[in-house]
């Protein structure tokens, strides 16, 4: 099964084991990627990067990530692209 993302990009949802949002931050000189909730409840101690859409088919106990991810500036782009994500997935699998 592929999905089109909102960006024309092709996705396999072939073998996701997850899929997440998260934020991409930077604090200190450093970034790291961060649950939405703690982005909220930061918001004033961080600088945003970006809001992120992760299709994670990293297996379980594998130490190599496999991933593709889709970049927004706005959560509700972001909210927005997750939504069409799961409908089509709900669609496919209702069919």
């Amino acid at each position: 099964m592929v999905y089109i993302s909102s960006q024309n990009k092709e996705i396999s949802l072939e073998n996701l084991m997850r899929l997440y949002a998260a934020a991409y931050i930077e604090v200190g000189g450093e970034q790291a990627e961060m649950s939405l909730e703690w982005m909220d409840a930061n918001a004033d101690k961080v600088n945003l990067i970006e809001y992120v859409l992760v299709f994670d088919y990293t297996p379980r106990g594998s130490e190599e990530r496999i991933k593709t991810i889709l970049s927004f500036q706005t959560k509700e782009e972001l909210l927005n692209e997750m939504q069409r994500v799961v409908d089509f997935i709900n669609a496919n699998n209702n069919s």
